[in-house]
């Protein structure tokens, strides 16, 4: 296995790494400066694309578009660097902002917020016609969610809790339900952030200030850990043409004498394992 470092814009806290299926490119934000980068493998060209507000996690779209969940709530299309707006704010979202997102097979975005000065965090459940349902609150930090590869249940990270959870999913109504532990990391290890989840039903979870990235069975056991030159391992995400690469943001780029040599970096490696594609969202389509 070769770790190789794709790019290095020191981010902060890089994250949400999307591989566009339709352009065959990688896109990832370093959330607190409001900053999305592109990188094409094709030609090894990356370069920022967006520089505004502060964008906790983003979706594909249909459209080819990307949706960008953003800083007070705010939903907004991000078009040859031009957004429009779906959501201005969620008034009770005002002083917090979006974190990690995951469309679902109908279009859906499932969406979560970290907490703000008067209020636990929540997961949102935005529909296809703008809506907004609140599906959880009191939630520590809204972190990586997933998909079984069946569709019928999907993983939540409560990253404070150092659980991932996994509910059953209605794809009719996109309702979770009966909510259980998948894995519960324990608190010497890190903390579980964003993850993903490969063809075989195998569940990817980065480890913040656990310098890995942990792969897990569909029983819960932990089948390998992969280290990395950073303490800040944020998320992960399958790419590439037959989605055997492996894209890792990190986070910690402004002290690289603290969080180490490789924090605030995008990487890519291919251990032989295939993921699957995510879903796209259809929100306004």
């Amino acid at each position: 296995m070769k770790l190789e470092l794709i790019a290095d814009y020191n981010c902060i806290v890089g994250e949400g790494p999307m591989w566009h299926p339709l352009e065959n490119k990688v896109y990832w934000a370093d959330i607190p400066q409001g900053r999305i980068f592109r990188y094409d493998p094709a030609t090894g060209e990356h370069s920022r694309i967006f520089e505004g507000a502060q964008v906790g996690g983003f979706t594909v779209q249909a459209d080819g578009s990307l949706l960008l969940f953003m800083e007070r709530g705010a939903v907004a299309s991000l078009r040859n660097g031009s957004l429009e707006y779906h959501i201005r704010e969620i008034p009770a979202e005002r002083e917090t902002r979006f974190n990690d997102v995951i469309a679902d097979p109908a279009g859906r975005v499932f969406c979560g917020t970290m907490p703000a000065p008067d209020h636990a965090g929540s997961l949102y459940r935005l529909d296809t016609d703008g809506s907004v349902t609140q599906v959880l609150d009191g939630i520590g930090i809204s972190n990586g969610m997933g998909f079984t590869p069946d569709s019928k249940r999907m993983y939540y990270t409560d990253s404070p809790t150092h659980n991932i959870y996994i509910f059953d999913y209605d794809m009719d109504t996109g309702e979770l339900s009966n909510r259980q532990v998948f894995v519960n990391t324990g608190r010497s290890d890190g903390i579980p952030d964003g993850m993903t989840v490969d063809a075989g039903g195998y569940v990817w979870s980065a480890r913040w200030d656990g310098s890995s990235l942990v792969r897990y069975s569909p029983a819960g056991e932990q089948e390998r850990r992969i280290w990395f030159p950073a303490r800040k391992v944020s998320s992960v995400i399958f790419g590439g043409d037959d989605y055997t690469d492996m894209y890792v943001t990190t986070a910690g780029g402004q002290d690289k004498t603290s969080e180490g040599p490789g924090a605030g970096c995008l990487y890519r490696l291919n251990v032989g394992i295939r993921g699957k594609a995510e879903y796209l969202s259809r929100i306004g389509l």
